[in-house]
């Protein structure tokens, strides 16, 4: 036989191979047989069990917005109502964020002018600093006291004598947490007299405040003397992205649960058409995918 009446031959071979090639069937399903049951059954499982979880998550983030969004309105409601009494030396122990942040509140006193801190700030005006100024109370106990923002300019109290209040006062304003130990990547340096934060308990003690409350208190805006505090700049913002979450979390659901099927629509083929390649051939299927290949 020559070569070319071979070549010949062996192209009438794969044409007949390929006539008789199920319609459908591609080159990866005769490389790879169908996944076995017990394959199949834990790779199920897993899916189901992520797409429990991921669900169960994107609920818990929509609950956890609901929660957000009444606090939110909670927050909204205390610094917009009338002030009341600010607590004094024996409710200190019970005040804390979820009952009393952001409390609108009135408390009377003499300024401590010679003790103010001046804490690193960036406001809507530009850089500059906070001035925190403790308000000794009757009794002789202290609350710090946010009278507001002032300019780098006006960091030294010289520059601004006339803002200063001598004698007895009273101040307007909502209660705030203490922020200790400094912000991002800056930590609060007593000894320097360098404050990134608002650390009510360090800034007590690096000015020998004995009794001092453990929270202070932002004041609202009051007419002053020149380059007084700038008070009422108070931002109440709260993260609420539990929405933006939720959908995150639905999404790999439905992504985990897509690929789920198309791994079943896959396996199905591949298992129905092993199963008419085998009948054509007038074979059995393997053992591994002959029960499931019914067509």
């Amino acid at each position: 036989m020559t070569a070319a009446a071979g070549a010949r031959q062996n192209l009438g071979r794969r044409g007949v191979d390929a006539a008789a090639e199920p319609h459908g069937s591609r080159a990866g399903d005769r490389e790879r047989g169908p996944r076995s049951t017990l394959t199949l059954t834990v790779l199920g499982g897993l899916a189901m069990l992520a797409v429990a979880a991921l669900t169960a998550l994107g609920a818990w983030q929509l609950e956890r917005r609901v929660w957000k969004l009444a606090l939110i309105d909670q927050v909204e409601q205390r610094a917009h109502a009338g002030p009341v009494a600010a607590p004094g030396p024996a409710a200190w122990s019970s005040v804390n964020a979820g009952d009393d942040a952001y409390r609108r509140v009135r408390i009377g006193g003499e300024f401590l002018n010679d003790l103010e801190t001046q804490v690193q700030a960036v406001t809507q005006h530009g850089g500059g600093f906070w001035v925190l100024t403790p308000l000794r109370l009757p009794e002789g106990s202290t609350v710090l006291v946010n009278r507001g923002f002032v300019a780098a300019g006006q960091r030294d109290p010289a520059t601004r004598a006339a803002g200063r209040i001598a004698g007895p006062t009273s101040v307007t304003g909502l209660i705030r947490m203490s922020e200790p130990g400094g912000a991002f990547l800056r930590s609060n340096d007593a000894a320097a007299d360098r404050w990134f934060s608002r650390d009510v308990g360090a800034i007590a003690a690096a000015r020998g405040l004995k009794q001092n409350a453990p929270y202070f208190i932002d004041a609202e805006a009051t007419p002053g003397g020149e380059g007084s505090p700038i008070g009422g700049l108070t931002v109440i913002a709260f993260a609420n992205n539990h929405l933006v979450y939720a959908l995150t979390w639905f999404t790999l659901a439905l992504m985990v649960a897509a690929a789920t099927v198309f791994v079943a629509r896959d396996e199905w083929r591949l298992r129905a058409s092993r199963h008419r390649m085998a009948a054509a051939a007038g074979t059995k299927p393997p053992r591994t995918w002959r029960s499931d290949a019914r067509a």
